[in-house]
């Protein structure tokens, strides 16, 4: 699904309105009743409700909202910021509607006039959407801070007043809300880690946005949904063999750090790759003969050999020693395949930055947020390392996966974010995993970028399946392998 920008969702809008066609106030009424059918399925009942309103359409649809929960016999007060402009058509006209049900609507002018808001209220913030440009400050800031400072649950339509779509708000004034009911769609700004905390639990609602929109827009990013992986998707055919899916090498593990080239193979293994060969220490031969006998072994004192081989998965578990830098500078020089680029990978490339010459264009590079910082530089908020990712990506020719709770998917300049998985991958040997699943991806000539979307949508699903028997808390790394037979015929499933 495409990502819009606010111009482009107000042109969504406009483009339903024309083509459905509906009027642009009976638009919003379907909006609000989208709203309001997820608040009255709530525990609020005996409640009272106080629903805050700019003069915008966000603000419209706060009373379109505040209407028809009056109609359901909710208690409500309606608080309109006042700035002694007219509000927009729709906005006047729900409000006309709501002086029929109602006089506890009420104007603020000041910060005298902010109402009292008691623990058990529900606060509904519609003050400011996904248009907004620029920081709140005065009123409208004090006012934020006012509900912010509340105890009560508060529920924002749109998106958190105060929160920019598409650009940090890091020391803006913002709504913090338990709840986010947003429109159709993702919106950028709920998609990275430091707006979390003002997003609260986001549920996106079905308004009945015409699809045709899509079509011809052009976006700098998309999620990555089940029709688009089940798309990429290659099914196995019945007359086949182990060599029709490649042979894929991990170059992984050190004294301390087996279990990450385990858990790498053992996940190159479960996505399917036709062999899978591990390099590693011969001190570490039995540990993989015993508890990976599917694998196969490249000693690492005897050398490192390509021959043969269709992807390269290197970096978890392999120390940053000088044995490291030589392993991995060998590789850049000699495998001119797309390789994936993990874990200890990185960080040497990173303190040897020459070596980012080498890295053959398609190559796969995996960082979490501090690798990424430590290859890239220190970002100052999420939405800077982003762009650094798409631009790093065109200019090194690769694809980046800069994994966190929607891990983006950066190539050529444009960002995919991926949908699936669970705060269960926090946990030590998920990116081991990742590396695996992604390098059996291309032993099996999946295109990189088709690799690593599909990669990191099968572990993400991999994970949500764990959550059957697991918890979050629970859930270890083995268990997401375990899972990625459930998550490929989930695929199947459609």
């Amino acid at each position: 699904m495409k990502i819009l920008s606010a111009q482009q969702i107000h042109g969504w809008d406009a483009y339903t309105i024309a083509n459905e066609p509906i009027t642009s106030v009976n638009l919003m009424e379907r909006a609000a009743t989208a709203c309001t059918d997820y608040i009255t399925q709530q525990n609020f009942f005996n409640k009272p409700f106080k629903v805050f309103c700019g003069k915008g359409n966000n603000g419209g649809d706060g009373l379109a909202v505040a209407r028809q929960l009056l109609q359901q016999h909710f208690d409500v007060s309606v608080y309109i910021i006042e700035f002694g402009a007219a509000g927009t058509g729709d906005f006047q006209t729900n409000l006309q509607r709501l002086h029929e049900l109602t006089v506890n609507i009420h104007f603020i002018q000041d910060e005298g006039f902010f109402p009292v808001i008691n623990k058990n209220d529900i606060v509904i913030d519609a003050l400011f959407g996904s248009g907004l440009n620029r920081p709140l400050k005065d009123l409208s800031a004090a006012l934020v801070q006012h509900i912010n400072q509340s105890e009560a649950f508060v529920i924002s339509i749109d998106v958190p007043s105060g929160m920019f779509i598409d650009k940090s708000s890091i020391n803006n004034a913002v709504v913090r809300a338990n709840v986010t009911l947003t429109f159709q769609q993702y919106k950028l700004c709920f998609l990275v880690a430091e707006n979390a905390e003002n997003t609260g639990k986001l549920i996106i609602l079905d308004i009945g946005l015409l699809p045709g929109f899509l079509n011809d827009i052009e976006t700098v990013f998309q999620t990555a949904d089940a029709a688009s992986i089940q798309h990429i998707y290659k099914p196995r055919k019945p007359f086949s063999h182990k060599g029709s899916y490649g042979h894929a090498l991990i170059i992984a593990g050190n004294t301390g750090k087996m279990g990450a080239a385990l858990m790498a193979a053992h996940a190159c293994l479960r996505a399917g790759a036709g062999l899978t060969t591990l390099n590693i220490p011969s001190a570490f031969l039995n540990a993989v003969h015993s508890h990976l006998p599917e694998a196969m072994c490249q000693l690492r004192e005897n050398g490192l050999s390509f021959e043969k081989i269709n992807a390269v998965g290197i970096g978890p578990g392999l120390g940053t020693g000088d044995d490291s830098l030589q392993l991995i500078e060998q590789t850049l020089n000699e495998y001119k395949l797309p390789s994936v680029i993990d874990a200890d990978a990185l960080n040497i490339i990173s303190t040897h930055k020459r070596l980012s010459r080498l890295i053959t264009p398609g190559s796969i590079l995996t960082p979490h947020p501090k690798e990424f910082e430590r290859l890239f530089g220190k970002a100052e908020n999420d939405f800077e390392r982003i762009d650094t990712a798409l631009k790093k990506s065109a200019e090194l020719n690769c694809v980046i996966i800069l994994k966190g709770t929607y891990t983006l998917i950066a190539q050529n300049g444009k960002g995919w974010f991926n949908t699936t998985g669970n705060a269960g991958l926090a946990k030590g040997g998920s990116g081991d995993i990742l590396t695996g699943i992604v390098t059996a991806l291309l032993a099996q000539k999946y295109h990189p970028f088709e690799a690593a979307l599909l990669g990191v949508y099968l572990h993400g699903l991999a994970a949500d399946i764990a959550l059957e028997k697991q918890s979050q808390e629970s859930m270890i790394a083995s268990d997401v392998v375990n899972c990625l037979g459930a998550a490929f015929g989930g695929l199947l499933m459609g």
